[in-house]
């Protein structure tokens, strides 16, 4: 019996965090949702939190409830993300090192990979 085939259609999408910033650029999530993400070999150590947007133009902290979302991370992780429920509906992203309130300025520029799917 072969491997079963899951999805065909699994995308990548990357975003930058510039040296001494803690927020990404915003990427097109082209209607798919957010499944997993890469982290780089080197990352000045942070949760990821998320800012959302629905035109591109305006941005608002992405929060569960009354929580922000926050995702805990280091390098080199592959932190797979449950599609299925809270990325559903987000069209354009930026990722935050650190929180809304207490941000982590990046040692360098790191690249994250983005891994989207329908």
């Amino acid at each position: 019996m072969g491997a079963t085939v899951i999805s065909e259609a699994v995308e990548t999408r990357t975003v930058v965090i510039a040296n001494g910033a803690s927020l990404s650029g915003a990427v097109d999530l082209g209607g798919r949702k957010l499944a997993a993400i890469v982290m780089p070999d080197t990352w000045t150590a942070a949760a990821l939190t998320f800012q959302a947007s629905p035109d591109g133009v305006t941005y608002y902290n992405v929060y569960d409830g009354a929580t922000e979302r926050s995702l805990t991370v280091a390098a080199s992780y592959y932190s797979a993300l449950n599609v299925s429920s809270g990325w559903v509906g987000i069209r354009w992203l930026k990722i935050r090192s650190g929180t809304a309130s207490v941000p982590v300025n990046q040692a360098a520029a790191r690249t994250l990979t983005l891994v989207i799917q329908p």
